[in-house]
């Protein structure tokens, strides 16, 4: 019975209970004090083993090594005299063991200052309360002494650890496998079996030294021996109560002040818990005949449900009372009921206790019975034993006029005792083998029965090795026989005990040795994590604590993971529940300060906990410290925030994986409380392994271009060259999970105000999902007007002013290839230098190839690829000399032909590819067709998105048909210029207009609040899935698009409309004619248009696709048959995002490269022969 957590445990047994302590000290916690000996006639009986009852004076070394770490006194001649002790004093003369009377060793301090081992204590208050815990900084207990010494010399500590069992280690690492059921953080809120069934565990290389008490040691050694351990049959036999009987003095005729009270009276304390003893254990012809008696006190706490319980029972007197001391106990009994029992006089102030510690055998038995504890001792309370003690107490009681009452347990439970000694349980043999014993003398745990095999590293220390009774508190006894073993382990392994002893600690400080590092804060992969240099100070600046459980499937592969998309996930959990890969996270997670939240470059908080997966090999596994991030926003893409679980994990065997698990909220979220619900309850999850070797993880279709030695810098790189893929799926969190997991939901703090502060601030920081469920009306967002710093600046080499023959100035920008970092060819030597012509559309420049918020652009990879890239501003990009000025598409083609004549000029007469967007696609195909621009220059062309069939979208095409020109009307409001960039600053009419633009028609999960991206939207449609996006693009996207002029707005909406390319106003003269279509003989196209372009149809490309090959056939009407006429749809994908998006580098430029490398590598521009 008892809190699994809390101090106090009660075991209920048949004929005798258990009392017993948890904590980080155990049972010292709350025991009495009392350091006392075993007498050597005890030692030297049978049921010891050799080694200790041939030698029983062999143990003298060994108590005093304890007595130098505990330093035990008795209670001071010179400290005030106790009412209870001096009440003992005059009981003892009645008795006529007034000889045997003495003030018993206590582990108490009567002096201020550091103990043994360090640790400032104070004086003892007298309070009388050490059983309770309750502690003055006076009680000695393991927790100040050895394990406060432990954790100076670098020993780890970890509470709320509930040892269940013991697995042998059966591969070449050897040792032992200690599982344990951690009950931080509310998981008892879960299921019972969510805490015992997901068990964490440690891995002890060399030994496990048990000492969880004898019940508690027995019961992991039990449960062990279940799962699987040898061991001795012996294991939960040979237990005994120490002989304890516990007995009340009840309503004595004089003042006993045995109640503890930790706001006594100076001048009349209570005490320490025991003072005195009245020690008969000398002088027997039997030794197990021998006893103590000690006085005792009350804890506080019991000082309102005693006295009732006190009354029920029938009392005991040795004598008949007269008639006026009948009369005077009436009197005091109405006192009692009528003033309360705190009188000085009152029953609990005159109530004694008493303490007794004999001999019972040690027949008793511990069990497991559906994994519970069964507790069996015979005939305990009704033996001849309890009742000679009986009539001893009932006269020392009578003499001073008070009524002996036994434990409750005694009068209302069929005669039943309790102790707080139990012993053995795993005992010591007699002979050395598990024929008699569950361990030898030295605790050491045999394999079996009749053998003394034990196994290695597997020793008792604690007082489930004591093989019977020791009629005395078992204190110094117990640490004795540890101090033994310990030596013996460390002599037998070659270990140096240190007898170096400890300054002054400060507890609160770092320890003088520092913790082994058994598992560095870095993963595997190298990467150090998020939140390691500062994991000590986050530690102590927890705010809020909470457990959640998922559960899912996870598909186990040996494939690699081609892309981090929902979709790859969603295959991996439908193989995965096909095929019944069930998977399970239970973590228990601590949510930092409001900084750590806050900051997008540390990790919210740090989890702990398990994953189960019976299909991966090492299953299950324990996740410690993992980072934890809590509605970051995923710089990836742009209006996301991600929940992330990640952290290695190790298994059973041993293998050490990564976690890596996130939850998205997005624009999908908007005005969507169902899919908010999806969102926040759907764990997307990765795991993977470090590789044995290293191992391509790229496509090979970017082999030599990206830089695996810096893989780290492209985005969504989802598993590096050094990691192995080995499982992916979903879990998720469920309604009667969520339930439990807001139960688990707790503030930490010093102080209620300081926790409430903890939780409104968690909760107010957690509210900012609301945000994204609220996307359409949240304010809008402006180009931040400070400097930016982006993440990859992209130098040019060159930049050159260019005239063309209508005396435009633009620019055309160069990059010329790192010869030391090109790709190779099948010889291994670097790739010959080609040039490459880059078009951008209208309104951008050359950035949406050079994009600087991205780690991997356009001219990054074709520069790589062995391309000198040359990428034109011409007149309708953004470009200052030409900015609000009305050109069109059919005027750039003469820029167009002036960057194809500087090149040719200054590098050489061959011809050169080309890729071309949009409307500079456009612009191309124009001065292509008419004759401009010479074919005999281009060896080949991309295009992307459109070439010289625009057909819009269908809202686009809705927009340009619709008899209210929309052109127009702006025109007429605001002029000829249309500027996407937008600021706080812009007059009332824009600002109207940015509003009015929030009701533009938009499918939910592309919604944003990005000021510039309306107004982008209201111009061309919407330019990009904003998934493809990463918040830097998309926050800064007005500094990469400028404006357009309505008149070339107005050409647009008339090629549009008619699917064609054309001249300028008036007269619109299409250029799609057969004779011009007859310049485009021979040319090899490449058509990619995004599957989500809501710009342009894809339709634009598939009709060019089409009418080339109606014209020239697929090989474009070259000798020879091969096909020349490519198309690709990019699914996922919008439209500028094709060239601008995060994972751009990995979707769309190797194809691309593809191409290229097709036609000017292969040389087939060379050999081109037409039909």
């Amino acid at each position: 019975m008892g809190n699994p957590t809390g101090m106090f445990h009660l075991i209920l047994g048949h004929d005798q209970n258990v009392i017993s302590a948890n904590g980080l000290g155990g049972t010292s916690l709350v025991n009495s004090n009392v350091f006392l000996e075993a007498e050597e006639d005890i030692l030297k009986m049978g049921y010891w083993p050799p080694e200790i009852r041939d030698d029983p004076a062999g143990l003298n070394k060994y108590y005093q090594k304890v007595r130098d770490v505990l330093e035990p006194e008795p209670y001071p001649e010179t400290w005030p005299r106790l009412k209870k002790m001096e009440v003992f004093n005059e009981q003892a003369k009645t008795l006529g063991l007034q000889d045997k009377l003495r003030r018993v060793p206590l582990t108490t301090r009567f002096r201020d200052g550091a103990n043994s081992c360090g640790v400032n204590m104070s004086a003892s208050t007298l309070a009388g309360q050490e059983i309770t815990g309750v502690n003055d900084g006076s009680k000695t207990s393991t927790l100040v002494t050895y394990i406060a010494d432990a954790w100076n010399w670098g020993a780890e500590m970890f509470c709320k650890c509930e040892v269940r069992y013991i697995e042998k280690v059966q591969d070449a690492r050897g040792g032992y496998l200690i599982h344990f059921a951690y009950h931080g953080k509310g998981r008892s809120r879960f299921a019972a079996g969510d805490v015992y069934g997901d068990l964490m565990w440690v891995h002890a290389k060399e030994a496990v030294f048990l000492g969880a008490g004898s019940i508690g040691t027995t019961e992991i050694l039990l449960r062990s021996k279940q799962m699987g351990l040898r061991m001795s049959d012996w294991v939960g036999r040979g237990m005994t109560g120490n002989g304890d009987i516990l007995a009340f003095g009840h309503n004595c005729e004089v003042e006993v002040n045995a109640l503890g009270n930790p706001n006594q009276d100076p001048s009349n304390p209570v005490g320490p818990t025991i003072t005195s003893a009245i020690d008969n254990r000398k002088g027997h012809e039997n030794p197990l005949n021998g006893y103590v008696i000690q006085d005792g006190t009350m804890p506080q706490a019991f000082s309102e449900i005693l006295p009732c319980i006190l009354d029920m029972m029938p009392g005991s007197r040795a004598y008949e009372m007269s008639l006026l001391g009948r009369t005077q106990a009436v009197m005091g009994h109405w006192k009692k009921r009528l003033f309360g029992s705190n009188l000085k006089h009152g029953p609990l102030g005159n109530t004694q206790v008493f303490l007794i510690m004999s001999h019972d055998g040690n027949q008793a038995t511990l069990r497991l019975k559906d994994d519970k504890l069964f507790l069996e001792f015979q005939g305990v309370g009704k033996s001849d034993r309890v009742k000679k003690f009986s009539a001893l107490l009932e006269k020392a009681t009578a003499s001073v006029g008070g009524t002996l009452a036994l434990t409750p347990f005694y009068n209302f439970m069929s005669e039943q005792m309790i102790t707080a000694h139990p012993l053995g349980g795993a005992p010591m043999s007699h002979d050395n083998t598990g024929a008699n014993g569950a361990t030898n003398h030295l605790g050491q745990v045999f394999i079996g029965n009749n053998t003394a095999e034990t196994h290695p590293g597997l020793i008792v220390t604690d007082g489930a090795l004591i093989p019977g009774s020791i009629g005395v508190n078992p204190l110094a006894t117990i640490a004795a026989l540890a101090e033994r073993t310990v030596e013996a382990y460390a002599k037998d392994n070659g270990l140096v005990i240190s007898e170096e002893k400890n300054g002054v600690l400060d507890l609160f400080g770092e320890p003088a040795r520092q913790p082994k590092d058994r598992c560095p804060l870095t993963t595997f992969n190298g990467k150090a994590s998020k939140g390691a240099p500062n994991r000590a100070e986050m530690s102590r600046s927890k705010s809020v604590e909470f457990t959640e459980l998922m559960s899912g499937f996870i598909h186990r592969t040996q494939l690699d993971m081609v892309v981090d998309k929902k979709t790859v996930y969603e295959s991996a959990f439908r193989a995965a529940k096909g095929r019944g890969e069930i998977g399970r996270l239970l973590v228990s997670v601590s949510v930092f300060n409001d900084y750590e939240l806050e900051n997008e470059s540390q990790p919210s908080g740090m989890f702990t906990g398990t994953f189960v997966c019976p299909t991966i090999q090492g299953s299950p596994f324990m996740i410690a410290q993992g980072d934890f991030g809590l509605f970051k926003k995923d710089q990836e893409a742009t209006g996301t925030s991600r929940l992330t679980y990640e952290g290695d994990m190790v298994g059973t065997n041993g293998r050490r994986l990564h976690f890596c698990g996130y939850k998205v909220v997005d624009a999908s979220v908007s005005l969507s409380p169902l899919q908010m619900w999806r969102s926040t309850t759907t764990l997307y999850v990765t795991i993977t392994e470090r590789a044995t070797h290293k191992t391509t993880r790229i496509a090979d279709d970017n082999e030599g271009i990206l830089d695996e030695n810096n893989l780290s810098s492209y985005q969504d790189v989802p598993i590096s060259v050094r990691e192995k893929l080995v499982a992916s799926g979903i879990l998720r969190l469920r309604l009667k999970d969520l339930v439990s997991e807001m139960m688990t939901l707790s503030p930490l703090g010093r102080d209620v105000l300081s926790k409430a502060k903890n939780m409104t601030r968690f909760l107010t920081f957690a509210s900012k999902s609301v945000s994204h469920l609220l996307t359409p009306l949240a304010p809008l967002e402006y180009t931040d007007e400070r400097a930016v710093l982006y993440v990859n600046h992209t130098p040019l080499t060159q930049t050159v002013t260019v005239i063309s023959e209508d005396g435009i100035e633009t620019r055309l920008h160069m990059w010329e290839p790192n010869p030391n970092a090109v790709a190779t060819d099948s010889s291994g030597a670097p790739v010959k230098i080609e040039n490459l012509f880059m078009i951008p559309g209208s309104s951008v420049d050359h950035q949406i190839f050079a994009l600087p918020t991205i780690p991997f652009n356009a001219v990054n990879y074709f520069t790589r690829a062995g391309y000198r890239v040359w990428v034109t501003v011409h007149r309708i990009c953004q470009l200052e000399s030409t900015h609000r000025q009305p050109w069109t598409t059919y005027d750039s083609r003469l820029d167009l032909k002036a960057c194809y004549e500087h090149i040719r000029r200054t590098n050489g007469t061959g011809k050169i590819y080309t890729i071309a967007h949009c409307m500079g696609s456009v612009a191309f195909s124009c001065g292509l067709l008419d004759g401009t621009i010479p074919s005999e220059w281009v060896s080949g062309i991309t295009c992307s998105q459109v070439f010289m069939n625009p057909i819009w979208s269908t809202l686009n095409m809705i927009k340009s048909t619709s008899p209210l020109a929309l052109d127009k009307v702006y025109k007429s409001i605001f002029g000829d210029w249309f500027e996407i960039g937008s600021s706080t600053q812009d007059p009332w009419s824009q600002k109207l207009l940015n509003q009015l633009l929030r009701l533009h028609p938009e499918r939910r999960d592309e919604m944003c609040n990005n000021a510039a991206c309306h107004r982008t939207t209201l111009v061309y449609g919407r330019c990009w899935s904003h998934s493809n996006l990463n918040e830097a693009t998309h926050r800064n996207i007005d500094r990469f698009l400028g404006g357009c002029s309505m008149h070339l707005t107005n050409l647009l909406k008339q090629m549009g409309s008619r699917g064609e390319v054309s001249t300028n106003e008036p007269e619109y003269t299409e250029l799609t004619t057969p004779e011009n279509i007859e310049r485009l003989r021979g040319l090899p196209f490449l058509f990619f248009v995004g599957g989500n372009n809501a710009v342009i149809s894809p339709r634009a490309t598939e009709a060019t696709y089409e009418r080339l090959i109606d014209k020239f056939g697929i090989s474009a009407g070259l000798l020879g048959g091969s096909i020349q006429y490519r198309r690709r749809v990019v699914p996922g994908y919008g439209h500028l995002d094709c060239w601008m998006g995060r994972n751009a580098w990995r979707d769309v430029y190797p194809f691309v490269r593809e191409e290229i490398d097709r036609v000017v590598r292969d040389n087939l521009a060379g050999k081109r022969e037409l039909q």
